[in-house]
């Protein structure tokens, strides 16, 4: 029988560096024999995509945040079908850039009073949770600037400013103190080289 795959997740605020720090990690496991899969959210399969280009195009008012986290359930549970579970029973590393704890932060922080809801949510649809979660963690300011500054067609939570960002930034950092056994916090303040050093040092000792 094949043995289960890994599943291993990215998140902190925009502009921290996650998605070439995703990169990296796949690569380097990939040198050492493991057969990765390299995925993100909002997106991944086709349903997910097709949702990504709803929740993240458009101006910040588009959506309320109690109908972000329907639409963003909706796109994980496809993804989880479609992808993420199908990888993990072939053995695989499953990489994803951005998974239920982004729906926390953003949508279920963002007004206030709608984190139980997340994770109502998730309790009834998303069934695996990630064995491994790695937050970059970053000065808000740096991170919002970088952001921006790629100038791309996906910036809607990006327009919501700094104090968002700032908000999310703590909301990550309670996360490793709520869930110790699954967050590690890596600081994202250091060349890209360095900070590849330390996430593949952390997955290497965790598994």
């Amino acid at each position: 029988m094949k043995k289960a795959g890994l599943f291993i997740t990215f998140e902190g605020i925009d502009g921290s560096g996650k998605s070439t720090q995703v990169k990296l990690l796949a690569a380097r496991l990939e040198e050492q024999g493991w057969d990765v899969l390299l995925t993100r959210e909002p997106g991944g399969s086709k349903g997910a995509e097709e949702i990504r280009a709803l929740v993240l195009k458009g101006a910040p008012e588009r959506w309320s945040a109690e109908t972000e986290i329907l639409l963003f359930t909706a796109a994980r549970r496809d993804h989880m079908e479609k992808l993420i579970l199908p990888a993990l029973a072939e053995g695989k590393y499953v990489i994803c850039d951005r998974f239920i704890d982004s729906t926390r932060m953003y949508q279920g922080l963002r007004r206030g009073d709608l984190r139980t809801v997340v994770d109502t949510l998730t309790k009834l649809m998303i069934e695996k949770q990630p064995d491994l979660t790695i937050v970059i963690d970053m000065e808000p300011s740096i991170g919002h600037a970088r952001a921006k500054s790629r100038e791309t067609t996906e910036e809607r939570f990006e327009d919501f400013g700094v104090g968002l960002q700032s908000k999310m930034r703590e909301g990550f950092l309670q996360l490793a103190k709520e869930f110790p056994d699954r967050v590690r916090v890596v600081d994202g303040n250091q060349t890209i080289e360095n900070l590849s050093d330390d996430i593949f040092d952390l997955v290497r000792e965790r598994f």
